[in-house]
Formats: C-alpha cells, structure tokens, sequence
C-alpha cells in the first residue's frame, strides 16, 4: 500500500534526540551523517545511475557545455553533493528542474539534495513529486521515511518504510534507516532488533554492522559492540573502526549529563 501524503507540519521542528543523533548514525539515509565510509545507500534511486570517477571539474565543464541537458545537469549535481556543495547541487537541480518539470529523474536527484542541505519539508515535497502511486520507486519511499524523522514526525516515516519494504522485503539499507527512525524515538531495543534482522542479509551494507555495534555500544554491551566493529575488516581497518565506534559513544556520553532525566531504553 502507497501511503498517503501526510499534512504539512506547520510548526513542527526538528527536534534533538538525547539518545544517538542522525549525525551520529552512519549514514543509509544519505541525509546527515559521519562515518568512515562515502555515503550512498537509499536516497538512491533506480533512475540515477552510478557516476563514473571523473573530477568535478569534468561535470562542471560537461553541464556547462550542455546547460539544457537534464542527464548532465543530474550527474553534476550529484557530483557536487559528494563533494559536500550541497547548497551548489540544490542550485543547479533546481534549475534543471525548472527547465524539465516532468523529469522524475530530477525531481529524485533534486529531493535528495534538498535533503541533503537540511530543507527537509521541501525535500518531501519533491521527493513525492519523483514517483507515484502507480509506479512507487521503493528507495524514494524510504529517502522521504528519513526526511520524515528528520522533521520528528516517527510514526508517518514509519509507514513509508514498511510500504517500501512491502515492495523489498527485508532490504538492509530500509531496514537500517527504520532502526535509526527507532534511535530517534529513544527506543533502542527496537532499534537493535531491526538491525540484526538487517545484518542477517548477506547483500548488507558494511555500514549497517557498523550501526548495529553503535547501537549494541549505546545499550551498555560494548564488548559485543567492538566484536561487531572489527567482524571480517583487516586488521587496520578493525582498529579504525573500533576507534571510531569509541568516539561516537564517547560524544554520547558526554552529552548525557545535560540532558537531566532522560528517558530509559531498556
């Protein structure tokens, strides 16, 4: 079942969680992130194709050489969010947009910059605008669930997840971006059962066990958590790893003493 469009927020804003924050959270969602890894995961869509490894300045020059064509309007903007010019990607896509309404191609590319520079209700706009109801694209569906928990709004993300997994089911890169809908609503034992169920897909992303030892840390076991982040990586790259998942829960810990009574997770 396609969701229905929920109703605009009006003065509904994005709150911060006391329990592990989206920045945290290595990022399947492709909005904000700060993990070890380039980010990709499910704000793909099947329409972008996969850019080959040219520089930036090969599809500056090539949009500039064909400002019209929408293909190359679409792979420079997605060439500038890897280099982390999100608002110059928002720019350039919003043109091309303008210059081809009915191209859903852009419409997804533009979503998901939008999402990318924080303007999230337009970017669920416009993400809603690149598929429909006869055609839904599953990765756009679970892109506009965590644009949804970035506005606070859990229960309506949610919904948009399980209708992307009714279309996937058991997909680990929907899966992990419901475990951090989970996260965000300081639920963290629901949080840590979604990703396991996540990490038992043999197509999971290396990220998603890299979320699953944050979480697992986040619960207190944090012996599990560093087995989890150094499981099958090289040695330099498990020690990394394990760093990195120390300082993440390091950050978290010394946010906790300012949060007064929080709410306990299990």
């Amino acid at each position: 079942m396609y969701p229905s469009q929920p109703r605009p927020p009006g003065l509904a804003r994005f709150r911060a969680v006391p329990v592990l924050s989206a920045v945290l959270f290595l990022g399947l969602c492709g909005c904000q992130t700060d993990g070890l890894t380039d980010i990709t995961g499910s704000l793909g869509d099947k329409s972008e194709k996969a850019a080959p490894a040219h520089s930036l300045d090969y599809y500056r020059d090539r949009h500039q050489a064909k400002p019209d064509d929408a293909e190359a309007a679409l792979a420079y903007g997605k060439a500038l969010r890897a280099a982390g010019q999100r608002a110059q990607a928002v720019a350039v896509l919003e043109r091309a947009t303008i210059a081809h309404p009915g191209d859903k191609a852009l419409l997804a590319g533009f979503g998901r910059a939008l999402a990318d520079n924080g303007n999230f209700q337009q970017a669920f706009e416009v993400l809603g605008r690149a598929h429909s109801p006869e055609d839904p694209d599953w990765r756009i569906l679970s892109a506009q669930g965590t644009v949804l928990d970035q506005l606070g709004r859990h229960d309506e993300a949610r919904q948009y997840y399980a209708s992307a997994l009714r279309i996937v089911p058991d997909d680990p890169s929907v899966l992990s971006n419901l475990a951090l809908s989970y996260v965000l609503s300081k639920d963290l034992a629901k949080a840590e059962e979604t990703l396991r169920r996540a990490y038992g897909n043999p197509n999971a992303d290396p990220r998603v066990r890299l979320n699953l030892a944050l979480v697992v840390g986040l619960r207190g076991h944090m012996a599990e958590a560093e087995s989890l982040a150094k499981e099958g990586r090289p040695p330099e790259e498990a020690a990394a790893n394990v760093a990195y998942l120390r300082k993440m829960l390091a950050k978290q810990a010394a946010v906790k003493p300012a949060l007064g009574n929080a709410a306990r997770t299990d």
